[in-house]
């Protein structure tokens, strides 16, 4: 006689973790709610049998959890969870997620649904006034304009097969964050575990994007054999941590200045010869290579060259997320830069002549001098320490370099004061230095520490004015930093205020009435003790208003972090 079929049944929930394992997230960046009832459930059941999932770790604010995940893939390239609740949490994420699709940064955003039956029809029904005033005609449009996909499970035995596409959609060129939505009843239903087929990677994962059209990489190449004044802007191809090394490579071959504009990631070396600055200056150049870069220059503000011949070697070269964008280019390679680079340096090595190199070299000892020129002027502009209560940010970040070490991985939300920390602290090693690519101020902390699960090793330190500082819920971020042992550093620059508001109006009118009455509608309550908000959770803070203290200051919560726990380092520069 025929054997009963056997029927093992699992809830949704059960296949949910399961499917997490299968994509290979590590971590689950949460912020509940009552929508996740099922899931916490499931994770009690697992970790009373001993069952592995990814491991949570729960966030105040889901600012905090969008952004430790931008921060743990900008350091890993891996793609993580991030678990909100309904509607609220969805909105909460919102200008995270517009971070990260502008950094291209791979993440599954998954949101709980409100219950969709309302008298009990179904296991996971409404049971909660909430339940009635979290359901909106359209949950996904709050993140629409920023994720690369967008769905809602509608059954269980989708389960793998969604994650599964998540997963792949996130983590293919260009990568980008996604959004799935979860409802209630649907996690709380049982299927068998015979209906749960797999969908590995090797059949369902990600595409990658490649290397150039040969005849387009020899064009470029032939280009360059023949150009007097080269130049490179690149902004985040150091995400591969071969790209700076490649970049100097290349560079010093065929004597390229090369500019970071807006750098979101250390690209070259800043202490190469072939770097030039975060200012290019592209109106002598007859040759021009934008590598892996959104916004080379400012054109109002820049001198071009209309005979300047260009080729845009781009991940994302059509910029299809930007509605315009306007950046001319002669020739236009999209792909994996790094490869593309690699090819371009081949050919112009197989075709290289004498006179080409000897060209080559004696561009390369002008950009050292023009390079140490800069650096000169650098110098000088740290040398003034600024006054009490008005310290240099020149100043501070010079001494900020000076007690950090090659090593350390340097987060820059200082908005108007970013180029400073990117010209006064030296960064030389791939991924030490991480840009902020959104609008959406309130990134580094989060970042910060994500990076920080990421590396555990490094010395992670944020840099970050004021009004960013206020933007990243800070009190939610110690108390990550605090619960999950990921001590960073915080260097604050208090200015009492938005610069980039009256500077934007000051450019726009000049000379207007806001100058003329001093109203930019810019100034934020003066005298905050921020370091309250760190001593709150256990960390350390200390506020500076002497120049003289600086150095000192810097070494103690070095200490601080070092040991275990996280510092900021509050510091009152020149009022708004």
């Amino acid at each position: 006689m025929d054997k009963a079929p056997q029927v093992k049944l699992n809830s949704t929930a059960h296949y949910f973790l399961e499917g997490l394992n299968d994509i290979g997230v590590e971590y689950l960046f949460s912020n509940f709610g009552t929508d996740h009832a099922p899931l916490i459930e499931e994770m009690a059941r697992w970790k009373k049998a001993g069952k592995a999932y990814p491991k949570v770790l729960n966030c105040p604010h889901e600012n905090t959890a969008m952004h430790m995940a931008a921060g743990f893939a900008m350091a890993t390239g891996r793609g993580q969870a991030v678990m909100v609740h309904v509607d609220a949490g969805t909105a909460n994420s919102a200008m995270a997620m517009h971070n990260a699709r502008r950094g291209r940064l791979p993440l599954v955003l998954m949101a709980g649904k409100a219950p969709y039956t309302v008298r009990g029809e179904l296991p996971g029904s409404r049971d909660n006034y909430v339940h009635f005033i979290q359901e909106p005609f359209d949950q996904s449009g709050i993140v629409r304009p920023y994720a690369k996909w967008e769905w809602t499970l509608p059954s269980g035995v989708m389960t793998k097969e969604t994650l599964r596409r998540a997963h792949t959609v996130a983590h293919s060129d260009p990568m980008g964050p996604v959004y799935l939505m979860l409802p209630r009843e649907t996690l709380t239903q049982t299927w068998d575990e015979a209906a749960m087929r797999p969908f590995p990677a090797e059949r369902y994962g990600a595409v990658s994007a490649g290397a150039a059209d040969a005849a387009g990489v020899a064009q470029v190449a032939d280009k360059l054999l023949a150009a007097k004044h080269p130049v490179m802007v690149t902004s985040y191809a150091g995400r591969n941590l071969e790209a700076p090394a490649l970049i100097e490579e290349l560079a010093r071959l065929a004597g390229i200045r090369v500019f970071e504009a807006g750098p979101l990631y250390l690209n070259i070396s800043r202490a190469s010869p072939c770097f030039a600055g975060m200012m290019p200056a592209i109106a002598e150049a007859d040759v021009g290579l934008l590598v892996d870069v959104d916004v080379p220059w400012i054109p109002k503000h820049t001198k071009e060259n209309p005979n300047t011949w260009w080729a845009h070697i781009d991940v994302d070269v059509v910029k299809e997320c930007f509605p315009i964008w306007g950046f001319a280019s002669n020739a236009r390679l999209q792909g994996d830069s790094t490869l593309i680079l690699r090819q371009l340096l081949e050919a112009l090595k197989a075709k290289a002549s004498p006179a080409f190199r000897d060209a080559a070299v004696k561009r390369v000892e002008a950009m050292k001098r023009e390079g140490e020129e800069r650096r000169s002027s650098l110098a000088k502009q740290a040398a003034d320490e600024g006054k009490p209560g008005a310290i240099n940010p020149h100043y501070l970040c010079a001494e900020v370099s000076k007690a950090i070490g090659d090593e350390a991985i340097v987060i820059n939300e200082g908005i108007r004061n970013g180029p400073i920390v990117n010209n006064q602290i030296m960064r030389t090693q791939p991924g030490s230095s991480i840009g902020f690519a959104g609008g959406g101020l309130g990134s580094s902390s989060g970042t910060a520490l994500g990076i920080k699960l990421a590396r555990p090793e490094a010395t992670v330190v944020q840099m970050v004015g004021d009004g960013g500082f206020y933007f990243g819920n800070p009190s939610s971020v110690y108390a990550v930093s605090k619960q999950y042992k990921l001590p960073i550093l915080t260097v604050l620059f208090d200015n009492s205020g938005w610069s980039a508001v009256k500077e934007a109006t000051l450019r726009v009118y000049p000379e207007g009435d806001a100058k003329a009455t001093n109203e930019f509608n810019a100034l934020l309550a003066p005298d905050v003790e921020f370091t309250k908000i760190c001593e709150a959770a256990g960390g350390y803070g200390e506020r500076v208003d002497d120049p003289e203290a600086v150095p000192a200051a810097i070494q103690r919560c070095l200490k601080e972090v070092r040991g275990g726990r996280s510092a900021l380092m509050h510091v009152r520069i020149p009022v708004l």
